[in-house]
């Protein structure tokens, strides 16, 4: 099976890399923003700052940096940090010239490396989100970095980095179009009258997704379409476009907003958490030991963990800060940030698995966070923060957002599926096949929530009762199942079933289910799985959209 991205180490002319990309002298090779090194080199002298800081407060020989800056030789710290300075942007200039990115039909190219040369390719049919960064440093010149996340695990992305914005929203709009499978051209000067004037292609306005158009939240959670071709709103495409419908040069698809995350409502779920209850908590303990003892040194010994759960907090505000969602023909868009400003873009279908997350703290607000798995990020901090799809919000604006990615669950009544699924237990009457009331021993709290559900187009596992979880799975995206069985389940006679996903924050699992639902349960979904994955659209999902029947 051939992986859609690759890393390929080049020594020199005629290598094996090249030997691999024929027609890699073709492509229109381009060079990222000339402003990139001067962004990328503040970061080694922000280390080395960081560094003096540390050494002025561990006390360093004959007194640490403190004593040397105040004395006469104060200007040796300076020297020093000129001297970073220009080594670190030396460095960035050196691989600024060194890196170079080509946009072919099918794959992204990227070259970089200053003594070992690389060379990294992603397809396109496999692209599963294409986001925007902006770090704090970039956003003074107006610059962003492109990141394209391929369905290739961890580290599978291709950064492109540092382009002007409207370079950035022009690529993402060229990227998305030809992962659609769209054939994109340059605009002529002569044809750029009604164009922008960079004559960049993006996806036809009102283009279909495969769940039959691009949707916008209805109440309830129902979708609507819109953005269809000649419908109010819609710009038309017509006017000015090429002969060969695949190839529509258009400005930017548009995007119809969704919600907005009310910053008071962000402060308020972060002063809700678990986090700053712990803190707290921490904060008054050490009050009161330092209180008893009269030891000063507890403040000291306790700081490390303070200012770890206060950057998570800290973080967690940042990094959601106005967080926005809209919906347009080329897939979800999410746009958050106050330091740090990201811009994702996810196309449709790419979702593996979706989590709808409710703790005991906002349960009286009925609020709800609702996280993702997108193949290829690899599941670490930074993919965490990109794997939220709402960070929070009430009932209504979750089950919008979940209707976002999965349109049609495939049965007559989605809502009181989902409520029960949200707010439900064995005891009262549901379609959920709870677990039996003999594993109440093995899960005291939480036995009766456990249990699943299937539709037509998902599968639904839910479970907690502090913290009330609750699983969607297409069937198209299950990647395989496990049914695990400890010792005191086999003599009980359950067992947890497991319905792996790509990595990311959602772990779907069934917890002690009767061994025999668990078993049917297991041998029916993979016949569910293999039979939706025949029959899914495909992964560039505008082709043929122009041969059906009154195109």
């Amino acid at each position: 099976m051939s992986t859609p991205e690759h890393d390929l180490e080049q020594s020199g002319p005629g290598s094996a890399a090249q030997r691999a990309q024929p027609d890699a002298e073709e492509l229109d090779w381009r060079r990222v923003h000339p402003v990139t090194p001067l962004v990328r080199g503040w970061a080694v002298v922000g280390a080395a700052i960081v560094i003096l800081g540390q050494q002025s407060l561990d006390g360093g020989p004959r007194g640490g940096v403190v004593e040397l800056i105040t004395s006469e030789y104060w200007w040796t710290v300076l020297a020093a940090l000129a001297a970073v300075a220009l080594v670190g942007w030396g460095y960035s200039v050196l691989a600024w010239r060194m890196t170079t990115y080509a946009i072919g039909e099918e794959t992204v190219h990227l070259r970089r490396g200053i003594l070992f040369r690389q060379q990294r390719h992603a397809r396109l049919d496999r692209l599963q989100s294409v986001d925007i960064r902006q770090p704090l440093v970039a956003r003074f010149f107006g610059l962003c970095e492109l990141t394209l996340e391929t369905a290739g695990g961890t580290d599978s992305g291709v950064a492109i980095g540092f382009l002007k914005g409207s370079d950035a929203d022009e690529l993402r709009a060229e990227l998305l179009a030809r992962a659609a499978g769209l054939k994109v051209t340059k605009a002529r000067p002569a044809e750029a009258g009604t164009q922008p004037a960079s004559g960049t292609v993006a996806a036809p306005v009102g283009a279909p997704t495969p769940e039959g158009g691009p949707q916008v939240a209805g109440p309830h959670g129902a979708v609507e379409p819109t953005g269809a071709p000649g419908a109010p709103g819609a710009p038309d495409t017509a006017a000015g476009a090429p002969a060969d419908a695949h190839a529509t040069a258009a400005v930017e698809a548009p995007q119809v907003p969704v919600l907005t995350v009310p910053l008071g409502r962000l402060v308020a779920s972060v002063v809700r958490s678990g986090a700053m209850i712990t803190l707290v908590l921490w904060a008054l303990a050490v009050v009161v030991v330092m209180i008893v003892t009269g030891e000063f040194a507890v403040m000291t010994a306790s700081l490390p963990a303070v200012l770890g759960a206060g950057g998570y907090l800290f973080g967690r505000l940042t990094g959601e800060f106005d967080f926005r969602v809209a919906i347009s023909p080329d897939g979800v868009r999410l746009r958050h940030g106050m330091l740090e400003t990201r811009s994702q873009t996810i196309p449709p279908g790419r979702v593996q698995a979706v989590r709808l997350v409710q703790s005991v703290l906002w349960r009286g607000r009925d609020w709800w966070r609702v996280q993702v798995n997108v193949a290829g990020y690899g599941g670490g901090e930074s993919d965490d923060k990109n794997s939220v799809l709402l960070p929070v919000g009430t009932r209504e604006e979750a089950l919008t957002v979940l209707s976002l990615v999965l349109p049609d669950l495939g049965v007559d009544e989605p809502r009181r599926i989902l409520d029960a699924g949200l707010d439900g237990d064995s005891r009262t009457e549901s379609a959920y096949v709870a677990a039996p009331r003999r594993t109440r021993i093995l899960d005291p709290v939480a036995w009766r929530r456990n249990g699943f559900t299937v539709t037509g187009r998902a599968l639904l596992l839910r479970r907690g009762r502090m913290v009330k979880i609750l699983d969607v799975v297409p069937h198209e995206r299950t990647q395989s199942l496990g049914l695990s069985q400890g010792p005191w389940q086999r003599r009980l006679g359950v067992a947890s079933f497991q319905a792996h996903s790509t990595q990311g924050p959602v772990g779907p699992v069934a917890s002690h289910l009767d061994a025999a639902d668990a078993a049917r349960l297991m041998a029916e979904q993979a016949t569910r799985a293999r039979t939706a994955r025949a029959a899914a659209g495909p992964e560039r999902w505008m082709e043929n959209q122009g041969d059906r029947p009154g195109d």
